[in-house]
């Protein structure tokens, strides 16, 4: 009674104070990310944007339209001038620099806590098999061109110096029952450390044993194999189309119609990132099962054809798909694509916030999905962003005490089909407009077109058909 009432003094103080942020997570999640987030906030003064407050308006940037510091702002004053409380300025430059303070290792830990809480309210029966399945894969995003930017995630080799834009390359891990993103790694595009078989290998810890990893072709070596073997961790992976060619279902022991067990034999040359001692630990040999189904070839550990038929790991591959539409989720729902952060450090606090934002709603959605009795993959993640949304946006002042029962239940109205094997070009239909392409760095261009003017575009002209002698 006494720790509820003093969690009530609190949140009743940071609500008078601070706008709507001890709101937003406790309507959201309850008291158990407030008091998580309380445990770990670093020492701070009471200013107008305290780290809790900032990291809230942080997420409302990741779930907004517009995603800008200045709508971020003006959402703030606006809730401080419907509440009473004294008006503040809208200038910004006093909420940037309490981004700058918030630590990234803060964010990071609040986004794999929110995963686990979300696991650990997951039903037993939305598991397959009974066990925990987990699907990995990386993408690309695109960052603000800045020298700081370009110095740690460097623009791609085929694009000149002013002309792209730096690049980083996330490999993420989300778990395939509620679709919560469980951790992440950050890279560069190219380089030492760059590539998703070394950026998965920051996330290993975040697998337990008896865990089961879907991964696409990308991820099928014999090292990790082995690894991931020798920490009790199952993989389903298909087979890279280098090796495809030299399979042959006639030799091994053979377990049906293009199924069989095949002994993998440890590379001879011992791969650059790998140290000798670890090369020399790894075993000679691994016996693994190739199966072909579905038009793919298949490599597991799941050696066992009488616990995991091959119809059973074909349907459970198919899930990875999952993961494809989860990382679309956090780029094009939420906008993570492109990024707006000048520097690494803020490009960093700028992804982990959207994962946590990610994160936030798949917890409301694992919630409605229990309601309503279906899984999490059939319900519309952009559905429940617009209406978390329009929920926070209709509620002046919003208040803890609002009840979300109703909105889980309109979550849960809206159900995505499922359509295995869909198959989509990957092409625009709707033509962009016929712009020259910016073929030479942007202050060049200013001064081509301040002395020639715009290129001609029905005569195919472009900056470098310009006269040279500017």
């Amino acid at each position: 009674m006494l720790e509820g009432n003093r969690r009530r003094r609190r949140f009743q103080y940071h609500a008078t104070h601070h706008s709507s942020a001890i709101d937003f997570f406790n309507a959201l999640t309850g008291p158990g990310l407030l008091d998580f987030l309380d445990a770990r906030l670093p020492a701070h003064r009471e200013r107008l944007f305290p780290p809790t407050e900032t990291l809230s308006m942080f997420l409302a940037q990741a779930l907004s339209a517009d995603g800008s510091c200045r709508w971020a702002v003006d959402q703030a004053a606006t809730y401080r001038l419907l509440s009473g409380l004294p008006l503040c300025s809208t200038a910004t430059g006093g909420y940037c620099r309490a981004r700058a303070r918030l630590p990234a290792a803060l964010i990071q830990q609040l986004t794999q806590f929110t995963a686990a809480q979300v696991e650990a309210q997951t039903p037993h029966a939305w598991r397959e098999s009974g066990r925990r399945v987990r699907v990995v894969d990386g993408t690309t995003l695109s960052l603000a061109d800045t020298p700081a930017n370009q110095a740690r995630y460097p623009q791609s080799r085929t694009q000149k110096p002013g002309l792209g834009f730096p690049i980083c390359r996330l490999v993420a891990a989300f778990e395939l029952a509620d679709g919560a993103l469980v951790d992440a790694a950050v890279g560069g595009y190219r380089g030492k450390g760059a590539h998703e078989q070394t950026l998965l290998r920051e996330l290993l810890d975040c697998f337990a044993s008896d865990d089961i990893l879907l991964g696409d072709a990308l991820f099928c070596t014999y090292f990790l194999l082995a690894e991931l073997s020798e920490r009790g961790i199952d993989a389903v992976f298909e087979q890279h189309g280098s090796r495809r060619r030299s399979t042959d279902f006639r030799r091994g022991q053979r377990l049906g119609a293009c199924d069989h067990l095949v002994t993998l034999t440890k590379p001879k040359n011992r791969p650059d990132w790998m140290s000798p001692a670890a090369y020399a630990a790894a075993p000679a040999r691994l016996t693994v099962r190739e199966l072909k189904t579905g038009g793919k070839v298949l490599l597991t550990t799941l050696t066992s054809d009488r616990h995991w038929p091959k119809r059973a790991i074909q349907k459970l591959y198919q899930q990875r798909w999952d993961v494809e539409i989860n990382l679309r989720h956090i780029k094009t729902t939420l906008g993570m694509a492109t990024l707006r952060g000048k520097t690494p450090a803020m490009i960093e606090k700028e992804i982990w916030v959207y994962l946590l934002a990610y994160n936030l709603i798949r917890w409301l959605m694992a919630d409605s999905a229990r309601v309503a009795d279906v899984l999490p993959r059939q319900l519309s993640f952009k559905h429940a962003v617009q209406l978390w949304q329009a929920w926070r946006s209709l509620a002046h002042p919003p208040s803890a005490e609002q009840p979300v029962d109703g909105l889980l239940e309109l979550m849960a109205q809206h159900r995505v089909a499922n359509r295995p094997g869909r198959i989509e070009p990957r092409a625009h239909k709707r033509r962009p407009k016929a712009y020259a392409l910016l073929s030479v760095p942007r202050s060049q261009a200013r001064t081509l077109i301040a002395q020639h003017g715009h290129p001609n575009r029905k005569a195919g002209e472009n900056f470098k058909s310009l006269p040279a002698a500017c």
